[in-house]
């Protein structure tokens, strides 16, 4: 994950720096738009509007340090939809308010606001409705375990009837550990439900929230200079293939020789999904046996790019496609695991 910081004054900066602490190692880069002290943070230089712009593109999720105001007026011109959005939470410059802005549930700024608070003595301001009437929030719990959501203005239906007290109904095509909550337990004859599974057009409620099982790693190989069409057309293709939605992807995975590989970013980019660049060493250290190619070893280093990258961001998991090949662009699909739970986490 990639965070960005920033602050507007000398204290806002001591602030940014103890938030940035909130986050793993490595995590948080710290930034000043101000001609005061920076206490040795980055300085800004270019405008706020363009330093925005380049942070909704980057980053999993964004801290301004300062008046809320500041923050609602830089990162209006590109909101676009909440799953999409990176984490927006702001934050003033003494660390005593800590609010989500934009993304609370899928882009999870409600928890990083909280540990954000926990981390420097702030108070957390949640609004959520969910949250702060302590019902579930379907869209975080989907995230959180792995499940993509698909029709996002279903969750306005789900949330509504939990506020309300209404019966909201759960199916599930794979097994979901834990106790369905009292909020999900109206039954299959309930008006409004969540449906999890590979089925895309499944609608056992009149309203049907449905949630996507991210359990495919996709490998991906391709020539220099590969348009993202070639490459999109490629990974559908191969989707249809095993007979999964392709909302079922987890990422995309490829060689660090791709890392700028615009086709490839601008994919990934679009469809949500990180894209995790391997050395040859490291894909070399995947176990199994896979496809190999002279042409591609001499070239990259390693026999076949695309299923040991898909088996390596699987965590190991078994090939559902080998190595297809076409217009330049090749694509395996390995399987990865996921325990959706309704218990503590």
């Amino acid at each position: 994950m990639k965070a960005s910081v920033i602050a507007f004054s000398t204290k806002g900066c001591e602030t940014a720096k103890k938030v940035a602490e909130a986050f793993p190692e490595g995590a948080a880069e710290v930034y000043a738009k101000t001609s005061m002290d920076t206490l040795g943070v980055q300085k800004v230089e270019c405008s706020m509007h363009k330093w925005t712009e380049n942070a909704f593109a980057e980053d999993d999720v964004i801290v301004f340090v300062g008046a809320i105001g500041i923050a609602v007026r830089e990162i209006a011109p590109f909101v676009k939809r909440k799953d999409l959005d990176p984490a927006v939470i702001g934050i003033d410059e003494l660390g005593h308010y800590c609010v989500p802005l934009l993304s609370g549930h899928i882009g999870g700024a409600n928890g990083y606001a909280v540990e954000i608070a926990r981390k420097v003595g702030a108070v957390p301001v949640v609004t959520t409705a969910t949250d702060i009437n302590g019902k579930i929030s379907i869209d975080a719990w989907a995230v959180t375990n792995g499940l993509d959501v698909q029709n996002l203005g279903a969750i306005k239906d789900v949330s509504s009837a939990v506020l309300s007290g209404s019966p909201v109904g759960l199916v599930s095509d794979i097994p979901v550990a834990g106790e369905v909550p009292e909020e999900l337990s109206g039954g299959k004859d309930a008006p409004v439900g969540v449906y999890i599974g590979y089925d895309t057009s499944a609608k056992p409620f009149p309203a049907t929230l449905r949630l996507v099982p991210r359990t495919c790693a996709v490998g991906i190989g391709c020539r220099r200079g590969t348009p993202e069409e070639a490459i999109a057309a490629a990974v559908d293709e191969a989707f249809a293939k095993i007979g999964l939605p392709k909302e079922s992807a987890c990422g995309f995975a490829t060689i660090d020789l791709k890392k700028d590989e615009e086709g490839l970013i601008s994919l990934a980019g679009r469809r949500g999904l990180p894209l995790a660049c391997y050395t040859a060493e490291e894909l070399k250290e995947v176990p199994g046996e896979f496809s190999s190619s002279g042409f591609v070893k001499s070239v990259t280093g390693v026999d076949c790019v695309c299923e040991r990258s898909a088996v390596r961001l699987a965590g190991g998991g078994k090939l559902l496609l080998r190595k297809q090949a076409g217009n330049g662009v090749t694509v395996a699909i390995a399987e990865r695991g996921i325990s959706p739970s309704f218990g503590k986490r």
